[in-house]
């Protein structure tokens, strides 16, 4: 496998619906062995996960990885807080941008670059549900469109 070939193990598809993406930021993640473990097995939820900063570090909360099948009983907790890696100057800018009113950062995608588990966070915008609306009726226009063009130029038999 290329060492920068990504492997997306867990996708949050509910982040895009319920945000607008601003920007997207690659960092790394601390993971025990079983973590790992579980990781691989794409044992992830990151229903409810948000990523916050305490004490000038970033954390991950509410991720849940599941416990690995085959670990001891000192397995992991599959809920706990897990700090995210970045430069400094990164999470300066970090912060400084997630003061702004209204944003927040929020997981995207856990997957794994050569041996190393990485995390792709979003700063984010909360969508009201008008938005949302206004996004299914956007998708299934441009769902439709397409399928009228498609039919329009098959060829005839």
């Amino acid at each position: 496998m290329e060492k920068n070939k990504k492997k997306i193990v867990v996708a949050n598809r509910k982040a895009f619906h319920d945000y607008e993406i601003i920007e997207r930021i690659e960092a790394g993640i601390v993971l025990n062995g079983t973590e790992v473990k579980s990781l691989r097995a794409g044992k992830a939820n990151f229903k409810d996960s948000y990523a916050r900063v305490v004490d000038g570090e970033l954390f991950v909360v509410n991720l849940h990885i599941s416990p690995y099948d085959h670990g001891s009983a000192w397995n992991h907790d599959p809920v706990r807080r897990r700090k995210l890696l970045l430069q400094k100057r990164e999470l300066k800018r970090l912060i400084g941008k997630i003061e702004e009113k209204g944003l927040t950062i929020v997981p995207l995608s856990i997957y794994f670059r050569g041996s190393w588990a990485k995390i792709e966070i979003a700063i984010a915008r909360g969508k009201k549900l008008y938005d949302k609306r206004k996004d299914i009726a956007k998708r299934d226009s441009d769902r439709d469109t397409q399928r009228e063009l498609k039919n329009k130029f098959r060829l005839k038999v």
